[in-house]
């Protein structure tokens, strides 16, 4: 993971912006110096972390393929404003990210690009709840390890998910009792990783506090009970040894999503982590196959724009194929 710092041929900048409830939000982006984006990617990251340190190495790849990446801290997460690892609404990081991110997909240098989530373990929830509340304006989605169930085996009992809406209303900050293996040991696979996962200060540690969890769990039930309806195309990737979100339940959204635009990878072997948790050799792999995905999809769509732009300029009909 560790902080990849950009080179000569990347602008990052950072920015903080003001959401609709007052809060300071922390984002930031990386853009190529010397070509134009061929498509904006947008980060959607994990529960307790934070963009600009733990996800810049990703950037980083993503920006030498021609891609423009942008990210934001959620409230209560990374630098942005907000208890840390609080989470009062999981709406409001929704929205926060929404408006953040359609503003830039509306700056008239990027109209007509095409426009991708990346999303990394709860953040799979938040790219999924972003596509339900815009249908169709997003081109697709890179779900890596995405929270969007609770899997059967994990699930709390109704008693206990009761108890815990309640306590939660009373005393919404209070930290839970952790009752499992700390978190950054069961995503993690290499020790360095944690290490560094662990002196990053603008990742959260401790156990989720009970509001958070709730709205968690809120989430999680919400995404479960309509992955039927889930159109916007994707490729979900999930290591088969995953302790932290289940593969099966990746497994279970290729099964029944709705689009036909959908591609699953599982990985023997691999954690929660892919995008920067695992052996090098791994991440290879795992890079490979999302920059693919992206590339095939992006000239397509680049193909169509530009088809799209020739008929609004001649005015020429398309037939039922959309051909010329």
């Amino acid at each position: 993971m560790a902080l990849v710092k950009p080179d000569e041929n990347v602008n990052y900048q950072e920015e903080f912006i003001t959401n609709s409830q007052g809060l300071k939000l922390f984002t930031c982006k990386w853009i190529p110096k010397k070509d134009e984006p061929k498509a904006l990617i947008f980060i959607c990251h994990g529960y307790a972390m934070e963009c600009s340190i733990t996800m810049s190495s990703t950037a980083m790849r993503l920006v030498k393929e021609g891609y423009a990446v942008y990210g934001m801290d959620y409230q209560g997460h990374g630098k942005s404003s907000g208890l840390s690892g609080y989470i009062e609404n999981f709406d409001y990081i929704v929205d926060d990210c929404s408006e953040h991110f359609s503003s830039i997909c509306e700056n008239e240098e990027n109209k007509g690009k095409m426009r991708y989530l990346l999303a990394e373990s709860m953040g799979g929830a938040v790219a999924l709840l972003l596509d339900k509340k815009m249908p169709g304006y997003w081109n697709g989605a890179v779900l890596v390890a995405p929270m969007c169930k609770i899997a059967d085996d994990m699930k709390p009992p109704a008693a206990v998910i009761y108890v815990l809406k309640g306590i939660s209303q009373l005393v919404p900050t209070w930290k839970s009792i952790n009752l499992t293996e700390d978190i950054i040991d069961l995503a993690f696979k290499r020790p360095e990783i944690r290490e560094e996962v662990r002196k990053n200060e603008y990742c959260y540690k401790g156990p989720p506090r009970l509001k958070s969890a709730s709205e968690l769990l809120r989430a999680s039930t919400d995404i479960e009970q309509k992955l039927h309806e889930v159109n916007i195309p994707f490729i979900v990737l999930h290591g088969e040894d995953d302790k932290v979100t289940a593969p099966q339940v990746s497994q279970e959204l290729f099964n029944v999503a709705t689009t036909t635009d959908k591609t699953i990878k599982l990985y023997p072997g691999m954690w929660h982590g892919l995008l920067y948790g695992e052996p090098l050799e791994n991440i290879e792999v795992v890079f490979a196959d999302i920059i693919r995905w992206l590339n095939e999809r992006t000239k397509l769509g680049n193909t169509r724009s530009e088809m799209s732009k020739k008929v609004d300029t001649d005015h020429l009909p398309l037939n039922k194929q959309n051909k010329l």
